[in-house]
């Protein structure tokens, strides 16, 4: 009998005095019906750069999944964006829950300046839009915790080509934003979820028949 694929879903608490995170709301709703076929681990990790550290090198040791898929909210954002590079950098003025800001900051010393995400993104979008989900590939993920995050699993992926993972980003809710600001409905975000699971546990292939990159 084949195994079945262990895969690593996380989604960050809320942040900035927000009371909700879409990202984890989707990510536990997802574990309470998860997709046949795999071996579902889920974790929630804290706004905050020690914690996310520690709380990413825990799951990933104590679950040794095939798949890693970190997930983020990304507010102003109408779509399910599929990040593409994750950066050896942290810059932005927003705090973290523990009050700590990091300007200019690099993430892991002598590391490379990028990693790629080593997931299947355009066969993913393909799927999600398929399903009539709005979809997009995004060339990074910011320069807050989200990409920290997605940098650090690249970086203690590097040596293991048989594992995969990266970063999906989704947008607020409905209840996060104004009637003139883009957003996705729960139910959305856990069927979008679901999909990009059920394209690692198939093993879908990269495909590279639709561009997706910006001309400037």
């Amino acid at each position: 009998m084949t195994p079945r694929p262990r895969i690593l879903l996380t989604g960050f608490e809320p942040f900035a005095g927000a009371s909700v995170n879409p990202s984890w709301e989707a990510v536990r709703a997802l574990r309470d019906t998860p997709p046949a076929g795999i071996e579902l681990h889920v974790r929630c990790l804290p706004c905050a750069y020690g914690g996310t550290d520690a709380a990413l090198a825990g799951a990933f040791d104590e679950t040794a999944p095939d798949w890693t898929l970190l997930v983020g909210q990304a507010g102003g954002r109408a779509a399910i964006s599929l990040e593409r590079f994750a950066l050896n950098l942290d810059d932005t003025a927003t705090a973290d829950n523990a009050g700590i800001v990091h300007v200019d900051h690099t993430i892991v010393e002598g590391g490379p300046l990028a990693y790629a995400s080593t997931l299947p993104l355009k066969a993913m979008a393909a799927a999600l839009r398929a399903d009539g989900l709005p979809a997009e590939l995004s060339s990074t993920a910011g320069h807050f915790l989200c990409n920290r995050a997605f940098y650090l699993l690249m970086h203690t992926l590097r040596d293991t080509p048989h594992r995969r993972g990266g970063f999906v980003h989704v947008p607020h809710l409905p209840q996060q934003t104004t009637t003139d600001r883009p957003s996705l409905a729960l139910a959305e975000q856990v069927r979008a979820l679901r999909l990009l699971v059920e394209c690692c546990r198939d093993g879908v292939a990269q495909t590279g028949t639709i561009a997706e990159g910006a001309t400037c």
